[in-house]
Order: C-alpha cells, then structure tokens, then sequence
C-alpha cells in the first residue's frame, strides 16, 4: 500500500514558487465562498508516521489560507475532562460549524492505532474501533461535513534521517521526543496496523489520500490542491433538494392487535401512605447511590420522554430532590438554536455528557428526531429512520464507556391527557404549562403512538433497554422511576467491580 508513497517524488523551487500564489488565492476564494454560503464544513484529517511533515503542512495551510477561519487541534492523549467521557466526545466537542474548516492532528485514528501497536488491544478490538470510526465518519458526511483524510508516509530510512537531523538542530531538537525514537524502532509494527486501519476506512464518503512525504514541497502542493478540488467541487455542485419533510401517514394494523403501549397497565397505583414511605426509602437509596457513583467516578445519564402531561417534571424533581446539587444538572430540551443546526443532529447532546462521578438529566432528549420532529414533519423520513442507528451508536458508546443510563417513556392514556390539560388550565401556578402547542398535539396522538413504539422496537436493547412507566397514577410513577435510577446506579458499580478484578 505504502510502496506509491516511497517514490521520491519533488518538486522543484521553481514549480513551486510559480504554483503557490494561484494556490493561495485558490485556497481563499473556497473558504471565503463556503463562509458566505455554509452548507456544509470541512473536517481535515492529518495523520501518518513521525517526522513525515504533518504539522509543517498545516502550519503552510494557515499561512496559504485564512486562519480565523481554519481551526487546528492538537489532540495527543485525553485530557482529564476527555478522559471522563467516551472517548469520541473529544472530536465531538470541537466539530466546526457549517462555513468553518477544521484540521485534526491527532485524531480518532491515533489510539485505536497505537492501542494495537503498543499490544493493548487484540485484532478484534481494533476492528471494532475502525467499526465505529466507519459509522462516526457517515455521521459526520450526513450531518453536511466533508471528511478529508491524509496520511503521510516517509520510508523507514528517511524517517531515521530526519529525526537525527531534528535532534541535531538545536533550535529543533524540542520537536524529538523519547515516543518519537520509539515509535520509530516501532515502524515494522506500525506498517500492517496502519494498512488495516487505512484499507478499512477509505470509504466512498471519507476516502483517504496518502501523502509521500519526503519533499517538502511536493506534499504541500500536493495537500493544498487536494483540499482546493473538494472544497470546490462541493461548493459547485447543485444543492441537494431538501427531502420532504411532511408528517407520516398512519401506520396500517389490526386494531385487535396488541402493541408495547397497549398492553401497559395503566391502572397501576400505590396508595398515598404507602407512597410517602416507598419515597423516603428510595431517595435515601438514590442519594447513597449517588455518593457512591460520585466517589468511584461513575457517570450516569438519565433521560425522560413521554407524552405531554405525562408527569416528566414531577418525576425529575424527585430524583432531584435525593441528590446533592453540585453533582447533578438538568438539561431541558427544546427547538434546537442556530448553533446546534449548524452542526451534526448529536452534537448537542454529546457535549452535554457529564464528568466523572456527575448525573445528567435531559428533560427531553435525542430521541426528538424520532418523535416529535418525526410527526412534525421536521425531519425527513431519511433522517429520523437513520437516527435509529445513530442513537444506538451514541448510547452503546455511553455503556462501554461505564456511564449508567436510564431512559423513561412516561405513558399516560388519552382520556387522562384531557383531565390533566384541563386541571390545568384551571390551576394559576400551572397555566403556563398548557399551550396551544399542546392541543395540536393531542390530535396527532395516533401518530405519536406510532412513533412510540417504533421508537422502543428499534432502540431498546439488552444493553440499553427503555423503562415503560405506567403514569396515569403519578405515584407509581415516580416510584417506578426512582427505583430504575437506583438499579441503573447499582449496575454501573457493579459493573466498575468486575472490570478491576
């Protein structure tokens, strides 16, 4: 694979002092055109062997190009907040917004690799990595960015060479570290893992480019041009017809056939004492829980859906009401802002994920693509069928990574809906709660049932199952949320036990 990349190709002095200013203001028309009409980002992949001019190049591109508008990150090994979180909130956290370009040095190929090389990892992780590269980088093409990958490759000889000739400078040494000169005696090692990681991730939607890197020159030139066809072939093409966006028709069944929402038992209730004391008990339970996770650094996520009136919010207070304030948020969802809009549909919630030993609360969550915008008409069909896989993605990486995650549907039936619109309706302190909004929604309470249950079919897994909350009765429910917040908490700590034995 490396063997096109060793062919000693140069360009001369002259060849690039005649290219490089038509390729400068090449450079800057592009990017000044895609910030006037941003329709989509760039995200610039930098990778390859040490010492093959990576960091030169980027520095050239934010010579050649405007850098108010071209960002770099240095990502090496997480930091501390980094670490706390599944590893991909790194990459997640600092995507560009449409109109903008991004350069990643250190990317989401650097520990995967080096994971492997180091004998960390087996075959088998490493292919589960590049799995989930593959399905973060057609996330990233279908939220409107472009994904240019580079790798840049040096032979083994020239690599020695140029790292004794860093060490020698004194004005350059700093660049020539002990991991460089072990990544080098690692470079066999590094071939085969490399190749893999290229051979499985050069998709249609993210390709790769390998860079030789020997001269200068030649892979600046090289670089620019390529960034300045994409870019511009991107910028000519006609702009995709937006999908229909219209709510979907009612799903044909049976009305005798059973479905998830209707064989709920919404007689479910538990009697005021009975309540008062099963409360106490469980927001203790919760509250030790909570320390426990807190000292452990366990992170915990919960999440609330459910129909409007359904009870979310008492429901949250009572979890709330068990937890110590400094290591809890609540993060209510609404219509996304300019700034969400302009990036992939899940980067508003993955840079929402707490800390280490912190709970998060959405108050509403990422499943509003397959509910509310789904019936609204919001998103288009392709977009909230590919949100299943998207969700479960982000969700399975939440697990793996130790957070524990609750996720409610709170089910109230039709007529209850009614009861609780109108008392409020007749309750000062709760009128504001009722909107027009409401009652339109009301009439579209098949669709949403529909959605619902598609919604639990496709995204209640072993590892992330749905908890169903019977909530006609708003003391049952909140027992039986408390109660799953307490399971959901005691897992994730039997979970960290097992992994450190």
């Amino acid at each position: 694979m490396f063997e096109t990349a060793e062919l000693g190709r140069k360009v001369s002095r002259k060849e690039y002092e005649e290219a490089v200013p038509a390729l400068r203001t090449d450079l800057l028309r592009v990017q000044n055109e895609l910030r006037l009409e941003p329709r989509f980002s760039v995200v610039m992949v930098f990778a390859g062997v040490d010492g093959a001019g990576k960091g030169e190049t980027v520095n050239t591109l934010h010579a050649w190009m405007d850098p108010r508008y071209l960002h770099a990150h240095a990502l090496g090994l997480p930091s501390g907040e980094e670490a706390e979180r599944p590893p991909m909130y790194a990459f997640w956290r600092v995507l560009p917004a449409r109109g903008r370009i991004a350069a990643f040095m250190g990317s989401w190929y650097t520990n995967p690799i080096l994971s492997r090389v180091y004998g960390e990892t087996s075959d088998a992780d490493l292919g589960a990595a590049l799995a989930r590269i593959n399905a973060f980088e057609r996330e990233l093409v279908a939220g409107d960015v472009l994904v240019l990958k580079f790798w840049f490759h040096i032979a083994k000889k020239i690599q020695k060479k140029r790292l004794k000739q860093l060490a020698k400078d004194p004005e350059l040494s700093w660049r020539v570290t002990e991991r460089d000169w072990k990544h080098f005696e690692l470079y066999d090692e590094f071939l085969p893992v490399a190749e893999r990681a290229i051979r499985e991730t050069s998709t249609g939607e993210a390709p790769w480019t390998i860079v030789e890197g020997t001269d200068r020159r030649y892979r600046e030139l090289t670089v620019g041009r390529h960034i300045l066809a994409a870019i511009a072939q991107r910028l000519e093409a006609e702009p995709a017809a937006a999908p229909a966006k219209e709510p979907p028709p009612r799903l044909e069944r049976r009305e005798d056939q059973p479905t998830i929402l209707s064989l709920l038992d919404a007689s479910k209730q538990i009697a005021p004492d009975a309540y008062a004391k099963k409360l106490r008990q469980l927001q203790g339970r919760l509250n030790r829980l909570s320390r426990d996770v807190a000292r452990k650094g366990i992170s915990g996520v919960f999440a609330f859906e459910g129909w409007d009136a359904a009870g979310k919010g008492g429901a949250i207070r009572r979890v709330t009401a068990a937890l110590d304030a400094r290591f809890y948020e609540v993060i209510p969802i609404a219509a996304p802002t300019d700034e969400e809009l302009a990036r992939p549909y899940m980067w508003r919630f993955w840079r929402q994920l707490p800390r280490a030993g912190q709970l998060t609360i959405f108050d509403r969550s990422w499943y509003g693509r397959v509910l509310v915008e789904r019936v609204e008409g919001f998103a288009s069909k392709e977009e909230w069928l590919r949100a299943y896989k998207e969700i479960n993605q982000f969700e399975s990486q939440l697990c793996e990574h130790g957070v524990a995650l609750a996720k409610f549907w709170l089910h109230i039936d039709n007529d209850e809906q009614a009861r609780r619109f109108a008392a409020r309706e007749e309750t000062s302190y709760k009128k504001y709660k009722i909107t027009a909004e409401d009652y339109r929604n009301r009439e579209k309470w098949d669709l949403y049932e529909d959605a619902v249950n598609e919604m639990v079919e496709r995204t209640s897994t072993a590892l992330t199952p749905w908890t169903l909350v019977e909530a006609n009765d708003k003391r049952h429910a909140r027992v039986k949320v408390l109660e799953t917040c307490c399971a959901a908490l005691e897992n994730a700590l039997e979970r960290a036990r097992k992994k450190r034995r």
